[in-house]
């Protein structure tokens, strides 16, 4: 099931249909040009430009009304996401505070191409990501807040970010964020935390079974030793399952449809 905004605004989705509609963008970024056209069409998008610069890559998909920057998460193939994601100290933002290096050269990328296009857009303009995508497009959302005010700026959707910043740099991002963690997701713990990094935005839940909960100290608690059991029964290692996109995709189609899964 893909999303259909037709003749919609994305403003006027709910969370839940916007949180699938960025995901199934943040997975289409992936796609090459012919079959992210032809998906992003189908969603009711009328356009969809891929962007490539340095090894820096997404979509920027547009409607009548709405700009959405899609961005690309790590591809072990590509030497450059690898070298970013290992880069992991950090280092003086554009805006506010610091971030994490590696990111913040991927981000550097991404922003001088794409934003000719996204400040003389006049639209309402979205961004969203997936992986190291999440954590491109949350600097690249700091970087529009700060360096081109005019933009009307709709909000940051991603999907198993690691952290992107230290303590300033999160606290300086004023932008609506909802920021989805699937369960154990191991990616969503690094950088670690001793070394000053912590998450930005509103996290959104998904649990052992995949099912929308309210994230608190005990459902973290139940969830961490049933991901540990599923992993054993299951033969795999539930932290690195939990990171794929489409789980997430998957999840939160369940939650608009009612159906949630059964918890044993």
């Amino acid at each position: 099931m893909l999303s259909n905004i037709t003749n919609k605004n994305i403003t006027d989705l709910d969370l839940w249909e916007k949180s699938l509609l960025f995901a199934e963008l943040s997975a289409i970024a992936y796609k090459d040009i012919a079959g992210a056209l032809n998906l992003s069409k189908q969603i009711g998008f009328s356009n969809a430009n891929f962007f490539d610069h340095k090894g820096a890559q997404g979509y920027i998909f547009e409607t009548k009304e709405d700009l959405v920057v899609s961005c690309r998460g790590t591809q072990p193939n590509k030497f450059s996401d690898i070298k970013a994601d290992i880069k992991l100290w950090p280092t003086k933002s554009e805006t506010f505070g610091h971030v994490h290096k590696g990111f913040k050269l991927e981000a550097d990328k991404i922003w001088k191409g794409t934003r000719t296009q996204v400040v003389n857009g006049n639209k309402t303009t979205w961004f969203t990501g997936y992986s190291l995508g999440a954590a491109i497009a949350t600097i690249c959302v700091a970087r529009c807040h700060h360096h081109a005010p005019s933009v009307s700026i709709g909000g940051l959707f991603t999907y198993g970010s690691p952290k992107v910043g230290l303590r300033t740099f999160v606290k300086s991002l004023n932008i609506k964020h909802y920021r989805w963690v699937n369960n154990a997701d191991i990616v969503t713990m690094v950088p670690p935390a001793f070394m000053g990094y912590v998450h930005h935005g509103e996290i959104e839940y998904l649990n052992a079974w995949g099912n929308v909960r309210e994230y608190t100290y005990w459902q973290r608690f139940k969830d961490r030793r049933r991901a540990i059991w599923k992993g054993l029964c299951n033969g795999s290692v539930d932290p690195f399952t939990d990171h794929h996109i489409m789980d997430y995709v998957k999840h939160i189609q369940k939650k608009i449809t009612g159906k949630e899964y059964p918890q044993e």
